[in-house]
């Protein structure tokens, strides 16, 4: 009974219900992409180039006759994979740093000033700059984002850590023998859980619009795998004449990042005690 309680408190703002079901529509399109878009992806029928939504093709076609709703529903399952793979590469690297920085006092200053000059760069330059270095690939763009997010989650980390360490139960683990390692795991992790959760709803979203970026600017994906990126940067130059083929890549790019931005609100004001009353 906890966990539906939890989730009707959750859901109770009408702003995060509408959130979460719209990132249960994309999530389900993207998992069945095969059966829902009745299309490859891939295919081209260049008599079709440019063809506005019908019927026959839902939301129109490219400029090289490809079915666009097979490739925005394809396209989901790269962009999500990416940003899933960077938000869980960034908490888990992130949480790391920020315990070891956190609880172990000669540790905090070199781990904090390598964290403080990576966050000196704009986020979206340093994976540029990363992403040229390391070539275009969905592996190396997802190695640019889980560096260019890690800080973040290990300064939020490292503050929350700094706060439990001092607490009371903590001082009597240490006082009755247990463990660093038990203490670390057991006592202040599962103490952090809700900033971190909090933080990976943000990082998912944030990683939706940095690939985005990166393909547009052409240093993201390669142009081949249809990520809504890749699309919207391909088809850039056919929008005076076919409008949809940008508006609706964009549309799912604006509607997927800002559903999570949302639930990641009403995550945060779940877990925070001083907004619990409030909800």
């Amino acid at each position: 009974m906890k966990i539906p309680l939890t989730l009707k408190k959750l859901f109770r703002r009408r702003i995060v219900l509408a959130a979460g079901i719209c990132l249960l529509i994309v999530v389900a399109v993207a998992l069945l992409a095969n059966v829902v878009s009745g299309y490859d992806p891939n295919d081209t029928a260049v008599r079709e180039r440019l063809s506005a939504p019908t019927a026959k093709h839902l939301l129109g076609t490219d400029e090289l006759g490809r079915d666009l709703f097979a490739r925005i529903a394809f396209g989901a399952r790269y962009s999500l994979t990416i940003a899933a793979l960077t938000a869980i590469g960034s908490i888990v690297l992130g949480t790391l740093f920020g315990l070891v920085a956190g609880f172990f006092r000669r540790l905090d200053a070199p781990i904090m000033r390598v964290v403080d000059a990576m966050m000196s760069f704009p986020d979206i330059l340093l994976a540029i700059a990363l992403v040229a270095i390391l070539g275009p690939s969905m592996l190396n763009v997802v190695f640019a984002l889980v560096l260019v997010y890690t800080p973040r989650v290990a300064r939020v980390v490292r503050a929350s850590t700094l706060v439990v360490r001092e607490l009371l139960f903590v001082e009597a683990a240490r006082a009755v023998g247990v463990s660093t390692g038990r203490i670390l795991l057991r006592h202040i992790l599962p103490n952090l859980m809700s900033p971190i959760l909090v933080q990976a709803s943000f990082i998912f979203a944030y990683a939706i619009l940095a690939e985005a970026a990166l393909s547009f600017l052409g240093v993201g994906v390669p142009p081949e795998i249809p990520t809504w990126g890749t699309m919207v940067a391909g088809s850039q130059q056919y929008a005076h004449e076919a409008l949809w083929i940008v508006l609706f890549p964009g549309l799912a790019i604006i509607l997927t990042a800002l559903s999570l931005q949302l639930l990641g609100d009403g995550v945060r004001d779940l877990l925070d005690p001083r907004l619990k009353k409030s909800m």
